[in-house]
């Protein structure tokens, strides 16, 4: 049997592993349109690769998925984090969990997870070929023919890998299979604020922020980063994903609301600032910083409300106290576009679910016909999710391709 992956990526490497280790015999081999593999989980988490997320109850990993939570919670039954932590375990890669459950090679470096791939495909036999852009793949009476750059390939079975890049011709291809494909927009990017004065204090870090679009529900939870552009952090990453399509109708255009002060609620933060006055009224506001914001931070919303640094605890009072009350609960701020990091995109949008079946990963339309990974309407929030994903569908794609 001939199994063809197409994508040399995460996923593509987590099936043919699959493949080839349930199903010896059969021959395997990766085509790769650039000229090196696994580029993306290179110079993911920074060079670091998160590799997964310490989330070990199924049921609450999946729900860290914009898109494809009641998929993927029936395919972590199949392969979850725990699976993935021993898989990579069990071939020597040392991993260490950190205090946000994200977990990376002990090495610090995602190098270790691109070794021991290629050790690993190596191992097994499985051919690698790099600079093998696919330009038409079709069904044939005996499987399919596959055209590339270099040359015709033919197979038995076909497991597409190659992402989710929104301006793929792939999704065309897809769509000639007969296959419905949800439009896919950017996800998990960091919003742009050109009129903002508040980008004069990039490298300010809030580390509990709240951080939701005005006039919707959704928000945004976690550590909130400052930038020279706008902000950026988990708390912006995970609204943008969550956000990711109100995000694209409104043409990353939209006012954020900013609790600095996470779950806080006004009559908590009234009460909190009448006993400050009460023990503390002599000291200047400068000199007293009773919020978990850093200096920086809190003199500039002091000035964003015309309310002079050096005035007196007991003498705020009136319109400024309810104003100062008010931004740091619900600060509000312009979006006018995005940021997205071109190499570690992520997309919301893909082959609809409705049409894999989630116990193979096959084509509901097309027999022998696989997917994994990003090219799937599936997209996590940043924390280990996304590669999560990867492993899971990719070794589920493998696993039954020879059945």
């Amino acid at each position: 049997m001939k199994i063809t992956i197409i994508g040399g990526g995460a996923a593509g490497f987590f099936a043919a592993i699959a493949a080839k280790s349930h199903f010896p015999d059969a021959h395997v081999c990766i085509l790769e349109k650039t000229s090196k593999f696994l580029g993306k989980v290179k110079i993911s988490g920074g060079g670091r690769c998160n590799v997964t997320n310490a989330t070990f109850n199924s049921r609450l990993l999946s729900e860290n998925y914009p898109r494809g939570e009641k998929f993927l919670r029936k395919a972590f039954e199949t392969f979850n984090a725990q699976d993935t932590v021993n898989w990579f375990e069990s071939r020597g890669v040392a991993l260490k969990t950190y205090p946000d459950n994200c977990i990376f090679p002990l090495s610090n470096e995602s190098q270790s997870i691109i070794d021991c791939f290629l050790l690993e495909a190596r191992k097994l036999g499985i051919e690698l070929y790099t600079s093998h852009s696919v330009e038409s793949i079709r069904r044939t009476d005996k499987g399919f023919e596959i055209e590339t750059n270099q040359g015709k390939h033919v197979a038995d079975r076909v497991i597409i890998t190659v992402g989710g890049q929104p301006k793929s011709n792939w999704f065309s291809a897809i769509e000639s299979f007969g296959h419905n494909i949800i439009p896919p927009v950017p996800s998990l990017f960091t919003f742009n604020m050109p009129k903002e004065p508040i980008k004069a204090l990039m490298g300010v870090v809030v580390e509990h922020a709240r951080v939701r679009i005005e006039g919707q529900k959704l928000v945004g939870i976690g550590p909130l980063l400052v930038t020279h552009w706008g902000m950026s952090g988990p708390a912006i990453l995970q609204l943008s994903a969550w956000g990711a399509r109100i995000l694209a109708e409104k043409d990353y255009c939209c006012s954020i609301l900013v609790n600095w002060l996470d779950e806080v609620k006004e009559e908590a933060l009234r009460a909190t600032c009448t006993s400050i006055q009460k023990n503390h009224g002599a000291k200047m506001l400068q000199n007293h910083n009773p919020f978990p914001i850093p200096n920086r931070l809190w003199i500039y919303l002091l000035e964003k409300n015309e309310i002079k640094p050096e005035t007196r605890w007991q003498d705020l009072a009136g319109k400024h106290a309810n104003k100062l009350i008010n931004t740091l609960i619900n600060d509000r701020y312009e979006v006018q576009g995005k940021t997205t990091f071109k190499e570690e995109f992520v997309t919301a949008g893909g082959i609809d679910l409705h049409e894999i079946d989630v116990k193979s990963m096959e084509s509901k339309r097309v027999p022998g016909l696989y997917f994994a990974g990003e090219v799937t309407d599936i997209d996590g929030i940043t924390g280990g999710f996304n590669f999560q994903a990867a492993w899971t569908t990719g070794y589920i794609a493998g696993k039954n391709v020879g059945v």
